[in-house]
């Protein structure tokens, strides 16, 4: 294969190693580029365009690095406006029989089942033509109840405390998700006679 003239011109903004050979570019025009500052190295393997518009790049990271990667926990909670918590790592969710990358970025992995990994598994964009995976309001009030013996039984208390006044949350519908997790079940039902 011939190697393009200009390899950012056939590249997305932020890519893998294994991407831009696929392609047709070579390990010394990724080396040139970066010597010229046309690119910069996010982690092992992941690169992005120098003049690319601005974006989370510890995200890009991990959504290029973990295919099934999914933002769970006080993260996810944090972009649904659930929590005013800013974690010091990105609490990520990978299925426990996937092995988790080495990155750069800050991260604080967590294994979830595979047989409820999907459940509440929605995609959100990191940047155009780059997807990682977000859980649902629902499944990360779920799993802050369901994981309260790491997290604190207050995350998940204040979670649901603010979910409970948005329009259209039905406490019913949260308690028939919850039913895939039984201790958590119980824990929601509980707390939710106490808040109604």
């Amino acid at each position: 294969m011939t190697p393009p003239a200009d390899p950012l011109e056939v590249l997305p903004a932020s890519f893998t190693y294994a991407a831009a050979l696929e392609v047709g570019v070579s390990k010394h025009q990724l080396r040139r580029l970066l010597e010229a500052g046309e690119l910069t190295r996010l982690g092992r393997g992941v690169y992005r365009s120098a003049s690319a518009e601005p974006a989370e790049e510890d995200l890009i990271e991990i959504a290029l690095r973990a295919r099934d990667a999914t933002l769970c926990l006080t993260s996810a909670l944090s972009r649904h406006d659930l929590t005013d918590l800013i974690p010091r790592a990105i609490d990520v969710a990978l299925p426990r029989t996937r092995r988790q990358p080495q990155l750069t970025a800050p991260v604080r992995w967590h294994r979830f089942a595979d047989e409820t990994f999907a459940l509440g598994r929605d995609e959100m964009v990191v940047e155009p033509g780059t997807t990682m995976g977000l859980y649902s309001p629902e499944r990360c009030i779920v799993d802050a109840f369901r994981l309260r013996h790491l997290e604190g039984p207050e995350l998940g208390i204040e979670a649901l405390r603010r979910w409970l006044r948005r329009r259209g949350a039905t406490p019913a519908k949260l308690l028939s998700f919850a039913q895939a997790f039984p201790p958590a079940h119980s824990a929601i039902a509980k707390t939710l006679r106490v808040l109604l």
